[in-house]
């Protein structure tokens, strides 16, 4: 079955792995093109150089870097605003030039929640891509950007409600867990053929290991707790004015 190129953006390297891994490596291993656009961190930092390794193990490219400093790691991208304190056109006008250098048929991003952790940087990203998946149809919008290109579809990465009893396991219940009703979910995926390199993909963020964030618990989890924590992948169909003639869908 042919599958439709892929555009994900996702807020910090290690986020692609974590929330849409398996539905990289799945399009990638199709043969669709497929890529990463990732707002925070620079090039020629350690966390890029990770996030390269990662994306060398799904089949999704070279990183794509928006180049701004993660909310919380000013180091991350020295002399650049922090993403949350830059212009808003600015970074949307960035983001469409990678989309219309790209040409993807669908793009993916966090949930208006920022994902299960809520972070500020997540957040702001899912407004980032949102309007950038929109302006990028618009041929009067910053046409220094390149020629327009809309997407036919932008799929949001969540998780149901359902689902965070298994993620109270391994973050503790101290932390918030952002969740929506299960109904609201419009694609859920089997990332289970594709696990293995998921896995491989989240444990490429070595430095995200080694100081116990996500990573790191995921990985001193047995077999079987990752593929219950980490085999399904959900997302919500979030609606783009287009005059495509045919609905893009992203399938089980």
């Amino acid at each position: 079955m042919s599958l439709p190129s892929l555009l994900a953006v996702f807020a910090h390297p290690d986020d692609e792995s974590l929330s849409a891994g398996g539905v990289l490596a799945r399009h990638a291993a199709a043969g669709a093109r497929t890529g990463v656009v990732t707002s925070t961190w620079a090039a020629g930092t350690g966390r890029a150089g990770e996030l390269a390794e990662a994306l060398r193990i799904l089949g999704a490219g070279e990183p794509r870097l928006l180049g701004y400093a993660d909310a919380r790691v000013p180091g991350s991208a020295p002399g650049r605003a922090r993403l949350c304190d830059a212009p808003l056109d600015e970074a949307v006008r960035r983001l469409v030039a990678h989309i219309r250098a790209f040409r993807p048929e669908i793009v993916v991003t966090h949930d208006a929640y920022g994902g299960v952790t809520g972070h500020p940087d997540h957040v702001h990203t899912h407004r980032v891509t949102v309007l950038a998946a929109q302006a990028a149809g618009l041929a009067g919008f910053h046409p220094d950007a390149g020629p327009s290109w809309q997407p036919r579809a932008l799929y949001l990465a969540t998780h149901p409600h359902s689902a965070v009893p298994a993620l109270r396991e391994v973050v503790g219940e101290r932390k918030t867990a952002y969740s929506v009703p299960d109904e609201q979910v419009t694609a859920t995926v089997d990332a289970g053929p594709w696990l293995e390199r998921k896995i491989a993909a989240v444990l490429a963020h070595r430095s995200e290991v080694e100081r116990g964030a996500v990573p790191g618990l995921i990985a001193r989890l047995t077999a079987s707790e990752r593929k219950r924590l980490m085999g399904t992948e959900w997302f919500i169909r979030h609606e783009l004015a287009t005059s495509a003639p045919a609905r893009t869908e992203l399938t089980a």
